[in-house]
């Protein structure tokens, strides 16, 4: 059965199932911490450090008291694990098996990132840490002194990350952003299910993944920067058992999409609020670009790829979320020397600067976002540079000079 459903109403459903809508969505502290990973299915991972890395903002989204230390605890628990989802993620452990496919592809010959591999000195590093226990890239040889780049990685790194795809290593822990590995056999919990999943059953994950997470998608969403023609054709053939049997339905949006949703959706009705949130470039919610386009009218594309003079708003613009609507964006560095949170651009879409009334209100919850960004972010001030529309300027300093004097900053 084909339903209609406007987009209002969908928006307000990806957000309640991406738990942007309610306060404490999966709980408070590590408990908080595995449920949002474990409903999300996975947190990416990321490097780049202006301002929070994106794992610990996504989470932070989400759960109000987030600290990185509840990641390291939950690692430790063996309660999640690293590997890739469509990139490199934080995963919940009862998901290991379906990363299972991914591993052995790689050591039947698939390339992961390096054109050659040194079974040699894999052979070496593997027996070493089995016998040593835990360790990490830069407890073996140093890298040459005229490279840099983590494209440039010194061969004993390329040798572990490559023990690490094919599954033979685990990161069991972190020192700083540096990753410690030990040995499968000993990360692994007994308790954890290592049957090799069907094509058929990891195409039903990745559905029950996408539905749980964002209660909707478009076809191709399901199987996101994955590989094969079968994977894509065991995804169809579930799609359609699932129809069949009334769990999926489909709807046509106006833009002549055709989604498939879950059909739970169809007696939620989520109610939005006027909260204003600045989400990660890698969040779930908006990661991938076309969605994010179908879904809010909003054509985000994070810039710091991008080179210099092409950039339009930033190197790393953060989205920013008001109510349902996707309504801004806001470029933010955090200067750690100097506690100073710089947000050097700011850009703002007619939606919310076009009328006084709403103008006003979204100010005032915008700099309260600001300010909670800010604390998170170890920041006790805040510069502000460009601002778009600059009419708003004034007004935004303003009102946030008066949020900072209340508390926090």
């Amino acid at each position: 059965m084909d339903v209609n459903l406007p987009l209002s109403r969908l928006r307000k459903v990806a957000l309640e199932r991406q738990g942007l809508l309610r306060a404490k969505p999966f709980g408070l502290g590590v408990a908080g911490v595995r449920e949002a990973i474990r409903h999300l299915g996975y947190v990416q991972i990321d490097t780049i450090s202006v301002v929070q890395r994106a794992h610990h903002h996504v989470l932070w989204s989400r759960v109000p008291n987030y600290r990185s230390a509840h990641l390291d605890d939950l690692v430790d628990s063996k309660l999640i694990f690293e590997y890739w989802f469509h990139a490199a993620a934080y995963l919940p452990i009862e998901d290991y098996r379906f990363a299972l496919p991914r591993m052995q592809a790689v050591q039947n010959g698939e390339k992961h990132w390096f054109k050659n591999t040194n079974k040699k000195l894999m052979r070496e590093i593997y027996q070493r840490i089995e016998s040593e226990g835990p360790l990490m890239a830069r407890d073996f040889s140093e890298a040459p002194a005229n490279q840099s780049g983590w494209w440039e990685w010194k061969p004993a790194k390329q040798a572990i990350e490559q023990l690490f795809i094919q599954g033979e290593l685990m990161v069991v822990g972190r020192s700083g952003f540096q990753k410690r590995y030990d040995i499968t056999e000993r990360a692994l919990p007994d308790s954890v299910d290592t049957r090799c999943p069907s094509l058929q059953e990891q195409a039903r994950h990745l559905l029950d993944v996408s539905f749980r997470a964002h209660g909707f998608a478009v076809l191709k969403s399901f199987t996101y920067l994955r590989k094969g023609a079968a994977l894509r054709a065991a995804v169809r053939e579930q799609l359609n058992d699932a129809i069949v049997a009334g769990e999926v339905v489909r709807a046509v949006l106006p833009c002549d999409s055709e989604v498939y949703c879950d059909a739970s959706i169809l007696d939620l009705r989520p109610r939005s609020n006027k909260r204003v949130s600045l989400l990660s470039p890698f969040d779930n919610s908006v990661i991938q670009r076309e969605r994010c386009r179908m879904i809010y009218g909003f054509d985000y594309q994070i810039e710091c790829y991008v080179p210099g003079p092409k950039r339009q708003y930033g190197y790393f613009c953060l989205p920013i979320l008001f109510g349902d609507q996707l309504v801004g964006r806001v470029d933010c560095k955090a200067d750690r020397k100097t506690a100073i949170l710089n947000i050097q651009s700011l850009y703002l879409d007619k939606s919310v600067t076009g009328n006084t009334v709403g103008r006003d209100e979204f100010i005032r919850e915008l700099c309260k976002a600001i300010k909670r960004f800010a604390l998170f972010n170890s920041s006790t001030s805040i510069a502000v540079h460009h601002v778009q529309p600059r009419a708003v300027k004034a007004l935004l300093l303003a009102e946030l000079k008066a949020e900072l004097a209340t508390a926090g900053c």
